[in-house]
């Protein structure tokens, strides 16, 4: 449990350390509006890191004006819908795109 602390701290501080010197990308409207985006997702990717069901590792997280989009793969169905309830959480999210992949894992 103390290594999912531990990288929801590194998540946490990268994302803080990433918005420092952003710049605005096309089809955003401001620097503001972009680091808020960012920080959405970290927020995201952290929730993840703590949970025990989703996996941080495995799931991509993008956001733009509010909206997330979650890729990647899943394990299973639960996995996938604890996500997209995870992200749902994080306060400012105004939507959430749900495209992770449930695929179980070989036996």
């Amino acid at each position: 449990m103390n290594n999912k602390r531990i990288l929801a701290a590194l998540i946490a501080a990268a994302g803080v350390l990433t918005t420092a010197g952003c710049a605005v990308t096309s089809g955003q409207s401001s620097v503001g509006e972009y680091v808020d985006d960012k920080t959405i997702s970290t927020r995201v990717k952290a929730r993840l890191a703590q949970d025990p069901v989703a996996s941080a590792m495995r799931t991509q997280v993008e956001t733009q004006d509010g909206v997330v989009q979650l890729s990647g793969f899943a394990a299973s169905p639960d996995e996938k819908s604890k996500a997209a309830e995870l992200a749902r959480e994080v306060p400012n999210v105004k939507a959430v795109r749900n495209d992770i992949i449930v695929r179980p894992p070989n036996n």
